[in-house]
């Protein structure tokens, strides 16, 4: 039978249904396929780099949790301060140094104290912003004393003596110290009695006069905080991240234990390599090999390969050492199935699957309007196949099999972007500012610069008025002609960011001085009282919009983000009020 008489016995609804049916299939399997494949190669070549993403932002935190430990000692006995000849003479000045030390990071360092060769002994533990506990001995032996203190110079009350005997001299942290060529030391990780929580314990060795040793200061570390650091990072469903010591021991981990009971009630650390969850022993397994195979090779960079695990998923490991300063051998490691990178290109891929059978179906049942039907079902299909390229279920449809390949590329690679710009102005958001500002403290600390950057708040005023009198669009267009202002008037290098809605937020990457930062800011002030050529017919000739610049050097105005910002704040505050302007502080700083 010749097909032009098959086509002729043929109803006209199948004769117009069949070959779109047949259409749609073979679109729905092609563009699957393509998306599937194009999906897969992106995320094997993008992943590697969100991993290392994840382990950068695990390793500044720790590196952030972990310096203060040395600030706190600092702080209770500066470098080059001999330990005092008595503990119980000195004891007013030694509180006193003690109770400020305790409130530079009181959580987690808000207990800090001092052992002699004499068995003499000073503790401080704030459990409160104003309320604390002295442990005191003064004597070669017996037990020590407890006393509550409130505040700063409060008088010691409510003495108790302990039921048992506390000798500084028998304590491993004291015997580290002194055992040690280094002035500063971590203990071994522990786990303490009391809290059943792991502690590391940061100690400085304190000479006399000569030189020679003559006690131990020690803060101690809760570790808590870095497994609720890892337990709420932004990961997979999957995935996890841990902190591990260089034996394996575990230090942190995102899910499961990290410390394990014994029958005899005991308590025990776990090692890696023991974990009952099987992605957290096989992603030390894999990132100890890969240190076997090339030893020294790795530093604090991150670095990400891929094994299968004994499920026979495919892992993506990103791994890196925590820094030498901090005087730890730790290494950061997440792991992610790459099935859940997949998990979107797979509902979608289902989604696509489910609409070319509604397509069928509704193709077959129409019948005569059968052709605007799979026309309609031609067109979502296409928009699903490009949904399954980027993930975005709203876009308009392209029959283009090139073109959906090129947005599933662009959706990945302009992910990160995304998150970290300011889609009105095309600066970066209030989230990168903060993020470079925390990066480039932990950096001036580490090269303890006294005169390194500057960070500037600015305030437009009369956005609101120009919004209200000239239209939204008008008060977009002056925002982002203020934002290349900015940017055009700092250095290559400095960043402009977009804070909040009339707010902006400059990081000056290399000021010499105070008077370096105020020349940029006269220079910004004067750039923006030029006319805006976003008011240019719309507003009359003396309509000035205005706005108010605060500085904040570091380390003169403050040592962290948060006091930088509202440092810089104050100063554009106290700027306003000089020119009799009545708006109060912004609220939105942190």
């Amino acid at each position: 039978m010749s097909l032009r008489t098959l086509t002729a016995r043929l109803p006209l609804r199948r004769l117009l249904t069949l070959p779109y049916v047949a259409l749609i299939l073979a679109l729905v399997l092609l563009v699957g396929a393509l998306s599937w494949r194009a999906g897969r190669d992106t995320v094997d070549s993008l992943s590697g780099q969100l991993i290392g993403e994840a382990v950068s932002r695990i390793q500044v935190s720790l590196e952030r949790h972990l310096s203060g430990a040395d600030t706190v000692l600092e702080a209770a006995f500066p470098t080059g301060l001999p330990a005092p000849d008595s503990i119980a003479q000195d004891l007013d000045a030694l509180r006193t140094r003690f109770w400020l030390a305790t409130s530079v990071h009181r959580d987690p360092n808000n207990y800090v104290y001092y052992g002699d060769r004499h068995g003499h002994f000073l503790g401080l533990w704030r459990f409160s912003e104003q309320e604390a506990e002295l442990r005191l001995r003064t004597a070669a032996e017996g037990p020590r004393t407890l006393y509550r203190l409130s505040g700063i110079r409060g008088e010691p009350r409510s003495p108790t003596a302990e039921d048992k005997v506390f000798e500084p001299r028998d304590r491993p942290w004291y015997q580290s110290a002194l055992a040690s060529p280094a002035a500063l030391r971590w203990t071994p990780v522990y786990i303490d009695f009391k809290t059943a929580d792991l502690v590391v314990t940061r100690t400085k060795r304190i000479g006399n006069d000569v030189g020679e040793p003559e006690g131990v200061a020690a803060t101690d570390l809760p570790l808590k905080q870095l497994n609720a650091l890892l337990q709420g990072l932004a990961l997979t469903e999957h995935a996890v991240a841990m902190v591990v010591e260089a034996d394996g021991q575990l230090v942190a981990v995102s899910r499961g234990a990290h410390i394990r009971s014994l029958p005899s009630g005991e308590r025990e650390r776990l090692n890696a390599a023991q974990s009952p969850d099987t992605l957290v022993a096989s992603a030390y397994a894999a990132a100890r090999n890969r240190l076997a195979a090339a030893p020294g090779e790795l530093g604090t960079a991150p670095r990400s390969s891929r094994f299968d695990d004994a499920e026979g998923r495919r892992i993506q490991l990103g791994f890196s050492h925590v820094a030498p300063a901090l005087g730890l051998d730790w290494l950061v490691i997440v792991a992610v199935p790459q099935a859940d990178f997949l998990a979107g290109v797979q509902r979608n891929f289902v989604q696509a699957a489910l609409l070319a059978g509604v397509g069928v179906v509704t193709a077959l049942g129409l019948g005569w309007a059968v052709l605007g039907v799979v026309t309609r079902e031609l067109r979502e299909l296409a928009d699903a196949a490009r949904r399954v390229g980027d993930g975005i279920l709203d876009e308009p449809p392209e029959v283009s099999r090139q073109d959906e390949l090129g947005d599933l590329a662009r959706s990945f690679a302009d992910m990160q972007r995304r998150l970290l710009t300011d889609q009105l102005t095309g600066l970066s958001n209030r989230s990168a500012i903060l993020r470079r500002i925390e990066d480039r403290v932990l950096q001036q600390r580490r090269r303890g610069d006294h005169w390194p950057f500057a960070v500037m708040f600015v305030d437009l005023a009369r956005i609101k008025e120009v919004n209200k009198r000239f239209g939204h669009a008008v008060g977009d267009e002056v925002l982002r002609e203020v934002g290349q202002r900015l940017r055009a008037g700092v250095r290559i290098g400095d960043v402009v960011a977009r804070y909040a809605g009339d707010e902006f937020v400059l990081l000056l990457e290399s000021v010499e001085n105070r008077a370096d930062a105020e020349a940029a800011r006269r220079h910004l002030e004067a750039s923006l009282r030029e006319p805006l050529a976003a008011l240019a017919g719309v507003a009359p000739a003396d309509f000035v919009i205005g706005a108010s610049f605060g500085i904040a050097l570091y380390p003169d105005d403050g040592l962290d983000t948060e006091t930088l910002l509202r440092h810089a704040d104050a100063d554009m505050y106290a700027r306003r009020q000089q020119t009799d302007s009545p708006e109060p502080p912004d609220a939105t700083l942190p």
